[in-house]
């Protein structure tokens, strides 16, 4: 009866299924993740068959199988793939290039598969410039993380964002290489451009992608800069960041990347505020490079009010004040105008020093400014003079 095929899984349950009854021990289940690549106790391990001496995608198809199943890399795995694994060719095939896009948008499983093959030299021989940033500190201390870190984390907020965007792809690559450049002296955005242009290149993306995703290492900084230190009401602004990012497409990979950044940065370098700034820089800039670019305030026709300001500013020689409430409709029908503020209107002869007396005056005063224009306004034929139109709100 032992020697029955039916009685002997039976029997083996029941004592455990640690050995079977001949005294062997008993193979571990392996379940296939890619191509040799499979899943042996909660672990990610090469397959028997696996030849990483013949099969240089290798590394990089166990790393993605690995992030995108949540399991840890196998320090075995690695150790072997290491120290057999040819190096890839240049350009990378199709399936390189793949796998590691799959290995960046895979998460936060993405970090610790990451960092095993950072451990064993892997990483160093898939990027080379990666080891001017390994463990490299940040100069700035609303960094969380040093700048490998850093790029990694990048990528696993871009992650978020890759049904945002037409090209995930793109975005998860420059996410990776965004800050590259600060293994170099100078400007790292400068110098992270050529390191992205020929990185891009080595991986296998065709001329129009590498330029892409330059640019976006070029310019990660440059919405968020222009958002809030620069007047987005100004039309030069939006013409200049317009000029940086080229296309549509870019644009929609660096608000992407720009926040995914920030994100990955630590708590103090993003906020409701920066967002919404970078927003309506967004959609200021998709306008012009559309070609749907809203009326200019400044180039509007002066109202009748602006005439009289102005003649009585020239008449005068001295400023002249014009002060209008502004109020938004009840949220009830029957209720009262909800007050916003005042607008003030400053109609001033055009001279040197005046603007910031204005301004002097206003914050002696402790007034809150949300918002200011300023124009210069054409006198009707036959007054001399020039006069500028402050609009203070």
């Amino acid at each position: 009866v032992l020697r029955s095929r039916a009685v002997r899984p039976r029997l083996r349950a029941m004592l455990g299924g640690g050995r079977p009854l001949g005294g062997g021990k008993t193979a571990p289940e392996r379940s296939p993740l890619a191509e040799g690549v499979v899943e042996q106790d909660g672990e990610v391990v090469l397959a028997r068959a696996a030849r990483p001496e013949r099969d240089p995608v290798l590394p990089l198809r166990a790393a993605a199988a690995a992030a995108q199943s949540g399991l840890p890399l196998s320090l075995h795995a690695v150790r072997r793939m290491a120290a057999g694994a040819r190096p890839l060719p240049t350009p990378w095939p199709a399936e390189a290039r793949e796998q590691l896009v799959t290995l960046l948008g895979s998460g936060p499983p993405t970090v610790q598969v990451w960092e095993a093959l950072e451990a064993e030299g892997l990483v160093n021989r898939l990027l080379p410039d990666w080891e001017r940033v390994r463990c490299r500190p940040q100069r700035n201390a609303v960094h969380l993380w040093t700048v490998d870190r850093h790029l990694i984390e990048t990528a696993v907020r871009a992650s978020e964002f890759t049904r945002r965007v037409h090209r995930p792809d793109l975005l998860l690559v420059a996410a990776l290489l965004h800050d590259i450049g600060k293994g170099w002296p100078g400007d790292h955005s400068v110098a992270g451009e050529v390191i992205a242009r020929d990185v891009a290149a080595r991986i296998g993306f065709d001329r129009h992608d590498v330029t892409v995703i330059a640019t976006l290492v070029r310019h990660h900084l440059l919405l968020v800069e222009t958002a809030t230190r620069r007047d987005l009401e100004d039309p030069a602004t939006v013409r200049a960041v317009a000029e940086a990012v080229a296309s549509e497409g870019t644009l929609e990979l660096l608000h992407a990347l720009t926040e995914a950044d920030a994100l990955a940065t630590g708590p103090a370098a993003w906020s409701s505020w920066r967002a919404s700034l970078v927003t309506d820089l967004v959609k200021r800039v998709s306008a012009v490079l559309s070609g749907d670019v809203p009326d200019d305030p400044a180039a509007a026709a002066p109202t009748a009010e602006h005439e009289r300001l102005a003649l009585e500013a020239v008449a005068t020689g001295a400023p002249v004040l014009s002060l209008r409430a502004q109020t938004e409709p009840p949220a009830e029908p029957s209720g009262d105008p909800e007050p916003l503020g005042v607008e003030l209107l400053i109609a001033v002869p055009d001279q040197a020093g005046v603007l910031p007396a204005v301004a002097g005056v206003l914050a002696l005063h402790r007034l809150t400014v949300r918002t200011a224009e300023l124009r210069a306004l054409d006198l009707p034929a036959g007054v001399d003079g020039s006069v500028l139109l402050l609009d203070w709100r």
